[in-house]
């Protein structure tokens, strides 16, 4: 069967995107014949952060007004983050960061074809661990632990390599009318947007595959 590319447009301190994820990792697994080939593209939730990021007390004051404003935000997310049987650890966050150098990270990874892991190493450093992953001693361990070269990592992060290009590819995709993330598209036509159910996925997987198929026997 054909391969079938998943562009996934991420930010590794989005929560949906992190729940997005694990639905999807779950279908995935559950249908191990899938054709999915998965590329992950920059999107910043917050592209006028500090570069250094900021507290995150005053981050979630600034965007929700308060902590009764957050609370009552994140109300649906710990929701969803529970069945989905991820604990997001809330409490213990003390920062907000800029993921450009994130983004740059999952950039590099990508050449290396350990994107996927990358992810997964900044979605549980942010989420579980409540690490600043913009902060480059943490990106370079995650590096590290992915099998990435952690001296050539701190080098890059260092400079200005690839910043422009994540900027304007996070601009591009605004421009095509991206405004929230997750966003999933599917062989380059169909855009899939939040947190899908697995059910979903292994449902759009089952149609692709019959459509494969089909085209087979023609």
């Amino acid at each position: 069967m054909p391969d079938v590319k998943l562009d996934i447009l991420s930010d590794p301190i989005c929560p949906w995107c992190y729940i997005g994820k694990t639905h999807l990792d779950k279908a995935l697994a559950e249908v191990p014949d899938h054709p999915f080939v998965i590329e992950w593209h920059p999107f910043q939730l917050n592209p006028d952060m500090p570069r250094e990021g900021m507290a995150r007390r005053d981050y979630l004051e600034r965007k929700f007004g308060g902590k009764d404003g957050a609370v009552k935000a994140y109300a649906p997310v710990v929701e969803h983050a529970e069945k989905a049987g991820l604990a997001i650890n809330l409490e213990a966050m003390t920062r907000t960061p800029n993921t450009l150098d994130a983004h740059r990270l999952i950039h590099w990874a990508g050449i290396e074809g350990k994107q996927t892991q990358v992810v997964d190493a900044l979605f549980r450093a942010y989420f579980i661990d409540a690490k600043d992953i913009g902060d480059h001693a943490v990106l370079t361990e995650i590096a590290s632990g992915v099998g990435m070269e952690a001296g050539v990592t701190a080098r890059l992060l260092q400079g200005d390599s690839d910043v422009q290009a994540i900027q304007n590819r996070d601009a591009h995709s605004r421009k095509m009318g991206v405004s929230s993330v997750p966003t999933f598209i599917v062989a380059s036509q169909h855009a899939v947007p939040g947190a899908q159910p697995p059910e979903l996925w292994k449902q759009v997987i089952e149609d692709i595959l019959q459509q494969q198929k089909a085209a087979e026997a023609e």
